[in-house]
């Protein structure tokens, strides 16, 4: 087995890294925790320590196949804030009683992330 040190980085694809950067500080309070312009490339915090969000300038093909799903208290004051700014979501909240609500929304480059609440009690 690998020796894992402790760290995820998800790479997001982008069109437009600084544009990607404001995005993610204004609409989700991430901030840049690392730019390398020239490489196209920078990293954005998460509210996890050792996750990341890597935002590769150039990589092809956005819209990807992973989602990043972002734990919040209330997914819907999470998402009205978020429409409140314009940020798109794709179609309504979902809620599997007792378990989960979901709500997916999508960046500039049309890259899916998603708020999750738990309903589990206890």
């Amino acid at each position: 087995m690998p020796d894992y040190d402790g760290t995820i980085t998800l790479s997001t694809p982008v069109t437009d890294l600084d544009a990607s950067l404001a995005w993610f500080a204004d609409n989700l309070g991430l901030e840049a925790l690392f730019t390398a312009a020239e490489a196209g490339w920078a990293e954005v915090s998460t509210p996890t320590d050792g996750v990341t969000i890597g935002l590769n300038q150039g990589a092809e093909g956005s819209g990807g196949g992973t989602t990043p799903v972002l734990g919040v208290q209330d997914v819907d004051a999470a998402r009205a804030e978020l429409e409140a700014k314009g940020v798109p979501f794709e179609g309504e909240t979902v809620e599997i009683p007792g378990m989960v609500k979901l709500a997916t929304f999508l960046d500039p480059d049309g890259n899916r992330y998603m708020f999750a609440q738990s309903l589990a009690e206890g």
